[in-house]
């Protein structure tokens, strides 16, 4: 799964998903003819990342080239299960990226419209945002 190699900071201050704040960075097709574009505002952990990843590698049967646009640098904390109130923050359990609305998930090239849709299909169902299946003009 995708997690960076060091951080800066161990521990993250949670922060606010401001729903209106549209993407200023990588809301452009850069590599690929198609891609997933988020409409929504969430966390997207590195999880469903691979889980996407590896639904839209097995349809396009290894053909094709994918680009993954997101990585999850920002570490989420959890506490032990039935852990009493205080004793400080919890060990970081995962990572997450912070997608806002906009912003390109996926790019895939070097196969046909038709499969490429379906692949972005696949891997929108394993995400939690509201998604797009956009094409270069």
């Amino acid at each position: 799964m995708l997690m960076p190699k060091k951080v800066k900071h161990r521990k993250w201050q949670k922060g606010r998903n401001k729903l209106r704040n549209v993407s200023k960075s990588g809301n452009e097709l850069a590599f690929g003819t198609y891609a997933l574009k988020s409409l929504e505002s969430k966390w997207i952990t590195s999880r469903q990342i691979e889980a996407s990843r590896r639904a839209m590698t097995r349809f396009v049967q290894r053909g094709g080239k994918i680009w993954i646009r997101i990585f999850p640098d920002k570490p989420v904390t959890q506490k032990g299960a039935e852990m009493p109130m205080g004793k400080g923050k919890g060990a970081v359990d995962h990572f997450v990226f912070n997608c806002r609305p906009g912003r390109i998930i996926f790019e895939i090239d070097g196969v046909p419209r038709d499969v490429a849709e379906e692949a972005m299909q696949l891997a929108a169902h394993k995400l939690p945002v509201k998604t797009k299946f956009i094409e270069k003009q």
